[in-house]
């Protein structure tokens, strides 16, 4: 995993950069997508581990969870199969980096955002564990537990 860097990094975490998170073909996915937030949502139902208190800001601990490509390193795992994790939002000159992992904790990747509406955030995802995976994301903040998500193969959602 590119956990650490010999350059200084955008990001909080100080681990790789994702490639220009503010991209064309970013803002072009950004525009092919809606997220409606609603009941129906794949992301509607409970997962994770549920945090009691409600927190005042997206920022901290949250659970994560994809789909849509399959990872070699996980056995018998298929595109279908949401693979989870545990994640951390932080907030750095204006951005949101959501830090996951998956695989028992053996995966990692970055998602660096940015804000274009009050509940849309836009930018890209870059597999620390492969880096040359890098992928546009959209993900709408239902509220401070639940963040639906989309990238351009797939699903990748927050809950807590």
């Amino acid at each position: 995993m590119n956990t650490h860097t010999e350059q200084p990094t955008r990001n909080p975490f100080g681990v790789q950069d994702a490639p220009d998170p503010d991209g064309p073909d970013v803002d072009a996915f950004a525009d092919s997508i809606e997220l409606g937030g609603g009941a129906d949502d794949p992301n509607a139902q409970p997962w994770g581990t549920v945090v009691d208190e409600f927190p005042d800001s997206i920022a901290g601990a949250w659970s994560s969870r994809w789909n849509g490509g399959a990872d070699p390193t996980i056995p018998g795992d298929s595109a279908e199969a949401w693979k989870e994790g545990k994640a951390t939002v932080k907030v750095a000159s204006g951005r949101f980096y959501l830090m996951f992992d998956w695989g028992n904790g053996e995966r990692h990747a970055l998602l660096d955002v940015r804000y274009i509406a009050p509940d849309t955030l836009v930018g890209r995802y870059i597999n620390l564990s492969s880096p040359d995976i890098t992928r546009p994301w959209v993900g709408m903040i239902v509220d401070n537990r639940r963040i639906d998500g989309r990238w351009t193969n797939g699903r990748l959602d927050f809950r807590r």
